[in-house]
């Protein structure tokens, strides 16, 4: 494979940008706004579950579906979000995206049933999976590549710190209000987004050409497309989601799903390869610059969205801190990275993208390594250094990986390759998050039985602690018959504890061996000439 400079089958076409006579900078700074709102939600429901089944008298497991519902309709409309883009016009599609999330959020917090919520997520996750794509590819075609790490890490400041501080806002309004405002808050933020998008953004010439010309001769609509991609993203996202609850393929209905997901996606790619204008371009994939940077894309959702799912559990559940105190244990890795992104996108400007990436992941994999110190007695500090040292390497991953996407692609691509980077990343934050459940779940049960068979009543384990457990509810009042039983109970549960921060750091080491492999797969990206000048009109 070739390793000169690859300078992209396209120049800059500035009839594509949507910055009309505005400062392009101030286009990127409005589209962030709606996906700072879009990003915060994903990760701010997950704190209230708990509050949300107790108001509706409803069971933890149920109110799960809170969360499946949005993620299944996000990766339904993720990959066909390109298309209809191209169809409906990028503004227009953009603004209606941003207004039916503002507009369900509003109503996921007026609910007054289960049911109710969950049919207004499904609104949300549809609304809210056309946003990224659309303002992607808007910033793709408004700045010219030599100016794309720059605008990229202005934008990553939103897609990476709002799952920062996600947990902490959402465990301030479930402690202080109540979990409708989760929701509520959405509200205002988008009416500010549609507010600055219909006043500041333009549709291009050049893409309103382009959807004259694909409507010249009808629409035609790839039906058949999208249902299998509905199926098979849709059906994997509930397989993924509920899996590890579901007892995996011991359940019928896991079994169900993961095979309408297998078939709907073996049938999926040759009928897209056989379109001429497929609802989703699959060829990109086999591209070798946009399908490595999905992988890398993919790992970095999975590390990220992973990481930021079990750490307040792992906070929460082992060590006894409240959703706040978690997540502010968080925060200052997102402290870290307004910090980092403005220099990462200067040096992404002058360093070559897979040398970036490579680092980046080693800063990942080094950071993992190092939750696996993690102790009984951890402190609050651990907890925040470890996501800080995590932190800094993610500026390095997101910002190049997004910009050599775009680096061979031809202008009328943006779309579709905006859609599909956002799949990996959406779907990598999947995978992430259901390893992570299955590890804990299975590990947990494995370390307390290894941890079991070293306790038995003549083993010196057993003769140290259980008499000095023993004696210490005596004092505290127990009866001398019932403090012995008591004593066993206790060592059981410290057995379990200790199993299940075993099987944390083993979740942690994981992570690490993912993150390991792809500072190799790194390399595969190809060279790209940074000085690319804009092409002249």
């Amino acid at each position: 494979m070739s390793d000169t400079p690859d300078n992209g089958a396209v120049g800059f076409d500035r009839s594509r940008s949507a910055a009309g006579e505005h400062n392009p900078w101030l286009i990127a700074v409005v589209v962030s706004i709606a996906t700072f709102m879009l990003v915060l939600d994903t990760s701010i429901a997950n704190v209230a579950l708990r509050n949300i089944a107790g108001s509706f008298a409803a069971g933890v497991d149920e109110s799960t579906w809170v969360i499946t519902t949005y993620l299944i309709a996000n990766a339904v409309v993720l990959p066909v979000s390109g298309w209809l883009s191209g169809v409906v016009g990028r503004k227009r599609f953009y603004m209606i995206c941003v207004a039916v999330f503002t507009v369900s959020s509003l109503f996921c917090g007026l609910s007054t049933s289960l049911p109710m919520l969950i049919f207004f997520r499904v609104l949300q996750g549809l609304g809210g999976g056309g946003m990224a794509p659309s303002e992607q590819a808007i910033l793709a075609d408004t700045f010219p590549p030599q100016k794309r790490a720059q605008a990229f890490a202005l934008y990553g400041v939103a897609v990476i710190v709002a799952p920062t501080i996600g947990p902490t806002l959402g465990g301030w309004i479930t402690d202080n209000y109540s979990w409708h405002w989760i929701f509520f808050i959405n509200v205002p933020v988008g009416i500010l987004s549609l507010s600055l998008v219909q006043w500041l953004l333009v549709e291009p010439e050049a893409l309103e050409r382009e959807r004259q010309e694909r409507l010249r001769g009808g629409l035609k609509v790839d039906f058949i497309g999208f249902i299998l991609v509905a199926s098979w993203l849709g059906a994997l996202e509930v397989v993924l989601d509920k899996g590890q609850r579901d007892d995996w393929f011991h359940s019928d209905f896991i079994v169900t799903f993961a095979v309408i997901s297998i078939l709907a996606g073996l049938a999926f790619f040759p009928w897209e390869f056989s379109r001429k204008d497929p609802i989703v371009d699959v060829r990109l994939l086999f591209q070798r610059q946009f399908g490595t940077a999905f992988l890398i894309m993919l790992s970095v959702g999975a590390v990220l969205f992973g990481t930021t799912q079990i750490l307040p559990q792992l906070m929460q559940e082992s060590f006894g801190y409240t959703a706040m105190l978690s997540g502010l244990a968080l925060m200052p890795g997102g402290f870290a990275m307004l910090v980092i992104v403005p220099v990462a996108g200067q040096i992404a400007s002058i360093i070559q993208p897979r040398y970036l990436i490579a680092t980046g992941m080693l800063i990942v994999t080094l950071a993992m390594w190092h939750m696996t110190l993690l102790v009984p007695d951890a402190s609050f500090g651990f907890f925040a250094w470890a996501r800080v040292f995590q932190m800094l390497g993610l500026p390095l991953l997101f910002i190049p990986i997004t910009s050599a996407s775009y680096s061979d692609l031809r202008p009328e691509q943006t779309n579709q390759a905006s859609s599909l980077i956002n799949v990996a990343r959406n779907l990598g934050g999947s995978i992430g998050v259901s390893l992570a459940g299955t590890v804990l779940a299975q590990r947990s049960q494995l370390h307390e039985a290894r941890l079991t068979e070293h306790i038995f009543p003549s083993s010196l384990p057993y003769q140290a602690t259980v008499p000095q457990l023993a004696q210490h509810l005596v004092a505290a009042g127990t009866s001398t018959a019932d403090a012995q039983h008591q004593a066993l109970g206790v060592l059981q549960t410290i057995v379990q504890a200790q199993a299940s921060i075993l099987a944390y750091i083993d979740v942690f080491q994981d992570y690490a061996l993912f993150a390991a492999v792809m500072v190799v797969v790194a390399f595969a990206l190809r060279r790209i000439d940074l000085t690319a000048a804009p092409a002249a009109h």
